[in-house]
C-alpha cells in the first residue's frame, strides 16, 4: 500500500490548466500559493467547524454542495477575487487533488471620494 498523507499529488484538468497558463504572472503566483495550501492540508476536505481557520488571510474552503461533503470543493483566494474548484480522488495508491476549474479577476481599485475644495 502506498503512502496516505500529505503532501497530496495534484493534477489539473486540461481546460483548467489552459486558464491558469493564460493568467498574468502575479495571478499565477496567487493560484500556485492557494494550490500549495491544498496539497499540504492535513484534510483536503477541510471537515469540521473552522477547519480552514489555519489558511492564510483571504483564503477559505467550502464544499460545492453541503449535501456532498466529500464531493467538489471550492477554494476561494485573493479575498474572493479567485477560486479553484477541485476534487480529491481517494485512491489506495497515489491519492490526489484534481483542479477542475480556475477563476481569477483583477480586483477593482478602491474609488476614493473626490477631495473637497
Amino acid at each position: 500500500m502506498g503512502s496516505w498523507g500529505q503532501p497530496w499529488q495534484a493534477d489539473w484538468r486540461t481546460d483548467a490548466l489552459a486558464t491558469f497558463e493564460a493568467l498574468p504572472d502575479h495571478a499565477r503566483e496567487i493560484v500556485l500559493a492557494a494550490r500549495a495550501e491544498l496539497v499540504t492540508a492535513k484534510d483536503p476536505y477541510f471537515r469540521g467547524i473552522n477547519a480552514d481557520a489555519g489558511l492564510p488571510e483571504g483564503m477559505s474552503v467550502m464544499p460545492g454542495r453541503s449535501i456532498e461533503p466529500k464531493g467538489r470543493h471550492l477554494c476561494f483566494f485573493d479575498r474572493g477575487n479567485g477560486w479553484l474548484k477541485y476534487t480529491f480522488v481517494r485512491r489506495t495508491e497515489d491519492p490526489q487533488i484534481v483542479v477542475e476549474e480556475v477563476f481569477w479577476q483583477e480586483p477593482e481599485p478602491l474609488a476614493l471620494s473626490p477631495a473637497e475644495d
